[in-house]
């Protein structure tokens, strides 16, 4: 059995599937833990009867009560969904190689501070790629320099804009996140 914390700071889609695809297993969503009150993570956390927490900026730089709360509620992995604040080292120490965070783009391409969402959409219909995509990885001190996991792709077509990128990246998520963590935990003995 494993407990998962997710971390996010959007419209929660992807902590509503990850959380609905674990329901009937032994893995549990123990908390969601966000930097926004007002996210539709929060909203759809809450509406699943998954325990919620918000903290400030300044908690997540100095992260002691959060570590203290995942220790407290036996958390074994954090997924960060959607999640855009930087992680400080010492929770990454506390939890070493146990924090998983998706990027909308084939690292290493797009990553890095301010790529997120559909600033990295732009960015690569702008330089006209053939294909984009998403990648699963674990986070260490660098923004999107963790080691992949997995990664998945799409074609880019000529006439994609922003918006239709953004679907398919987000199709994209949800078909593999859930099941990328699924394999993480299998792999760490935990599932």
């Amino acid at each position: 059995m494993a407990n998962i914390a997710i971390f996010a700071s959007g419209g929660g889609s992807n902590a509503d599937r990850i959380i609905r695809y674990f329901q009937e297993t032994d893995t549990t969503v123990s908390v969601l833990i966000s930097n926004k009150l007002s996210s539709g993570a929060v909203e759809k956390a809450n509406a699943l009867g998954i325990l919620v927490r918000v903290f400030t900026k300044q908690q997540f730089e100095h992260p002691i009560e959060i570590i203290n709360l995942l220790v407290e509620l036996k958390v074994d992995l954090i997924v960060l969904a959607g999640f855009l604040l930087k992680i400080n080292l010492d929770l990454i120490h506390a939890f070493p190689d146990r924090i998983i965070n998706l990027h909308p783009s084939l690292l290493p391409k797009y990553g890095g501070k301010g790529m997120y969402g559909k600033f990295v959409h732009q960015a690569v219909l702008f330089n006209k790629e053939k294909y984009s995509g998403i990648s699963i990885h674990l986070v260490n001190e660098h923004f999107d320099e963790g080691r992949i996991l997995e990664q998945h792709k799409v074609d880019v077509e000529e006439q994609d804009t922003i918006e239709s990128l953004s679907d398919k990246i987000q199709q994209l998520e949800h078909e593999q996140l859930p099941k990328a963590i699924k394999q993480y935990l299998l792999k760490l003995k935990l599932h």
